[in-house]
């Protein structure tokens, strides 16, 4: 991946999906696996995250973002990718992922390529159905967090997504229900849940385009 250009993006958009296979290696043992009739009938609110590429010192990242507490967060202090709902203004899905990108990080909408969508996922603490992209840009970000939602930036080298492996390290959190879950350590953070998951299919995708 040295380089983002028209090969590249081509089998990126078109290498294999690999879905609920491979967000289960990551998965809380606890997180059931529904149908999408059973998920509509939780009355989801609907949502979209973005895997933003993007290269820096002869390196590919995605930025992760450390969220802000909040009471009303099911997911407050975690990690997680740039994204939130959809609101009625957004043509799609896609432009929920550009603006949510825009507005938590803040990236120029302009600077923001869209390559292709990922497999959608349920969030269950949450009740969100997530759809997920992958995007570049080729302008050197400067990175201006929206403080509401974001605390910190977390530049994750792409090198590390290519290294997960499919047993994941386990440990208990102080959010993970008293149990064991499959996380992705880095620099002391620990990554786990939808954003793990997420990123683990990204990380077949590659591996295997």
């Amino acid at each position: 991946m040295k380089s983002i250009g028209k090969d590249l993006v081509h089998k990126i958009k078109n290498a294999r999906l690999y879905g609920e296979k491979a967000h289960a290696v990551y998965s809380p043992p606890y997180r059931p696996i529904l149908t999408y009739e059973e998920i509509l009938d939780r009355n989801p609110r609907f949502a979209s995250v973005n895997i933003l590429l993007y290269f820096k010192d002869n390196e590919w990242f995605v930025p992760l973002i450390l969220r802000s507490k909040n009471k009303k967060d099911k997911h407050s202090g975690q990690i997680s990718l740039p994204g939130g709902s959809k609101d009625k203004e957004d043509a799609d899905f896609k432009a929920t992922a550009i603006r949510e990108t825009t507005e938590e990080i803040g990236i120029d909408k302009h600077y923001i390529k869209v390559i292709r969508e990922l497999s959608p996922f349920y969030v269950v603490p949450s009740n969100f159905y997530v759809k997920t992209f992958v995007s570049f840009t080729k302008k050197n970000p400067q990175f201006i967090l929206q403080e509401s939602e974001a605390v910190e930036l977390i530049e994750f080298p792409v090198q590390k997504i290519l290294e997960l492996g499919e047993k994941p390290t386990q440990k208990v959190l102080p959010a993970s229900r008293k149990q064991q879950v499959p996380v992705i350590e880095f620099n002391g953070y620990h990554i786990w849940g939808a954003t793990s998951m997420i990123l683990y299919e990204f990380s077949k995708l590659l591996k295997n385009m």
